[in-house]
């Protein structure tokens, strides 16, 4: 089992990684002093650990349509009924839209219950767990809405991975493949625990540094500014890690566009996303003008385009860039056929 510790002080909290994870909860939960649970689950009820508490067990669906405030008041409405109190406590089991959506529900609810997050998807496990991000979807963006809300713990269990469908597997590597470029190092033919291990413990580096995303934490977003725009562009045919897959290609092409790096640098942002077996080329069907306007209202753009770009003091948010160079090297990017279920 490897441990990996959010340094927050007070609010400071272990993830743990490894096979059977999942069975940590009964203890977590102990040690937290709670006396009921409420278990919010994209699994089946039959894969949940047991809790030892008295337990609400409230069915949920992984997928961008159930990230809506309407799906966080359905969720608080079951606590309230059920009597569930600030000293209680809401785990999340599911994936990343999961993760983020129980995690707001939580949050919000008496202003704010313990949350500890099961995350089932490797996507999940390297990324949306850990560093206290918490949102929902509106029509006119995605994660809009929401607030910074730490677990207490983080149980991430390997197992869980072997139940993927692959393409789900794939999507996950969408974070890792980031990873590469803003300081991870090469993950590439580690066993997947040691890639989570280190994808955490740089989130968990970074989230120490700048919980709020004043500065440093910026460069967590690599990739996602195309990213994003090319999940809503697609209706989210595109799942969130391929999209960041592209985004990334994207994100070296406009570096080197920019001259902030050389063209092997460029390249490698190819051959990184593509060893992981992702595509790294835009959807045939999603016009450079459709996604410039999307990248507009990303939540960086407080005074134009804004990325999070690689260059010779490595990843950094970059703002006002020209968008004549970004729409020129939106319509240089190769097409690809359609990504579908």
């Amino acid at each position: 089992m490897r441990r990996v510790d959010v340094a927050l002080g007070e609010r400071a909290y272990p993830v743990l990684i490894g096979p059977g994870a999942r069975h940590r909860l009964a203890g977590v939960l102990a040690g937290l002093g709670a006396r009921k649970v409420a278990v919010v689950t994209a699994r089946p009820r039959a894969s949940l650990p047991s809790t030892g508490l008295e337990t609400l067990v409230v069915e949920a669906e992984d997928g961008e349509e159930g990230k809506s405030l309407a799906r966080v008041e359905e969720w608080c409405r079951r606590f309230a009924a059920w009597g569930l109190s600030r000293a209680d406590v809401v785990v999340s089991c599911g994936g990343g839209t999961t993760t983020d959506a129980v995690g707001l529900a939580a949050a919000l609810y008496h202003r704010g219950v313990p949350v500890v997050h099961l995350p089932t998807s490797l996507l999940a496990q390297v990324d949306a767990s850990v560093g206290g991000k918490t949102a929902v979807n509106l029509p006119e963006g995605k994660n809009l809405v929401g607030t910074y809300w730490q677990p207490r713990a983080v149980l991430c269990d390997t197992d869980h991975l072997a139940t993927l469908p692959p393409r789900e597997r794939v999507n996950g590597y969408g974070e890792i493949a980031r990873c590469h470029f803003i300081g991870a190092g090469d993950l590439r033919g580690l066993p997947p625990a040691e890639q989570i291990a280190a994808s955490v413990a740089l989130k968990a580096s970074v989230v120490a540094a700048d919980e709020r995303d004043s500065g440093l934490r910026h460069i967590l977003n690599y990739g996602h500014t195309l990213g994003h725009a090319l999940e809503r562009a697609s209706d989210f045919r595109l799942r969130h890690g391929e999209a960041v897959a592209v985004g990334t290609v994207f994100a070296g092409r406009l570096a080197g566009a920019l001259g902030r790096i050389g063209p092997d640098r460029v390249a490698e942002h190819h051959e990184v996303v593509a060893h992981y077996g992702l595509a790294t080329a835009l959807p045939p069907d999603v016009s450079s003008t459709a996604l410039l306007a999307l990248m507009r209202l990303d939540k960086k753009a407080t005074t134009g385009l804004s990325f999070v770009l690689d260059g010779a003091r490595g990843a950094e948010l970059v703002r006002d860039v020209p968008e004549d160079i970004v729409a020129h090297t939106l319509d240089a990017m190769p097409r690809g056929a359609a990504r579908g279920d």
